[in-house]
């Protein structure tokens, strides 16, 4: 049985990642962990500020008190879900820093699901989250980064199309082979291998690539355009349907070239709307 696990900001509660989550979990007949990082710096609100604007004791406390109860209604609507769908489940908390609570649980699951948007600050910010590169960088397993709230319409689209990202990188290959071994019920879905070659209109070691997709994934089809990957890939992806996913690999990077080139994770999640599922070779 795979471990799944899911990462909740519970005073953000992500009907997003819970959704995806309880779906994915049920399909492949999964054990479904919620992490819930409770960060004992992290708060609703600016406490920093507050206390700086002379806001007393008690108005404090009324907001903390506030912050626990979301605590426990997030709880709650994950083990009621779970319940509802039949699954095993677990919770696991943690009071240290959000970051280090996912890094270290990851370690032990086959694929972690998390919001694009996630933040763990009372702030708010565009896809991808200085927590969400973080996180991308040193991640041990597959992640599926689901679509972020302001995305999420009142109806969320199941998973029912699959676009391959490959780029003739040993990462890129990676990511697709982890796709196919953690999600196999989808294996049956309308697939797109989707290349783009800076250099001409051919498919990188062709006969390789072929020979193995056909074995997984025998009734994919292949586009290859031409072009720069950063802009043809987003412009490619936000003409697929609704319910799409796009699978990709090569996020991790020195941390001096992140500075000066973004992944194509990053560009991916700054254009479209969809789950995305990112493996990348150690």
């Amino acid at each position: 049985m795979q471990k799944i696990i899911s990462v909740f900001d519970s005073l953000r509660f992500s009907e997003s990642t819970l959704h995806y989550s309880i779906v994915i979990a049920k399909q492949q007949q999964a054990h479904l962990a919620a992490i819930f990082p409770d960060d004992a710096t992290y708060h609703s609100f600016d406490l920093l500020q507050l206390l700086k604007s002379g806001t007393d004791q008690d108005t404090i406390r009324l907001l903390e008190e506030n912050d626990e109860a979301k605590r426990k209604t997030a709880v709650g609507s994950f083990e009621a879900a779970c319940q509802e769908a039949g699954l095993e489940y677990s919770t696991h908390h943690s009071s240290n820093l959000a970051l280090q609570t996912v890094l270290e649980e990851n370690i032990y699951a086959d694929l972690l699901i998390i919001d694009a948007r996630e933040t763990f600050t009372h702030d708010k910010a565009n896809a991808p989250t200085r927590f969400m590169r973080d996180l991308l960088t040193d991640v041990q397993c597959p992640v599926l980064i689901v679509p972020g709230q302001i995305w999420a319409p009142p109806a969320f689209n199941d998973i029912n199309n699959a676009v391959l990202l490959y780029d003739g990188s040993p990462s890129s290959v990676y990511a697709i082979k982890m796709y196919n071994y953690l999600l196999p019920s989808l294996d049956i879905l309308p697939t797109t291998v989707l290349s783009v070659n800076r250099y001409g209109n051919h498919l990188k070691n062709k006969r390789l690539m072929k020979d193995f997709i056909k074995r997984h994934f025998p009734n994919a089809l292949y586009k290859v355009i031409p072009g720069s990957p950063d802009e043809e890939i987003p412009k490619y992806m936000v003409q697929q349907p609704a319910g799409t996913i796009a699978i990709l690999g090569a996020y991790r990077r020195s941390a001096a070239s992140r500075w000066f080139k973004e992944s194509m994770a990053d560009i991916v999640l700054q254009a479209i709307p969809f789950p995305i599922f990112v493996a990348h070779a150690k």
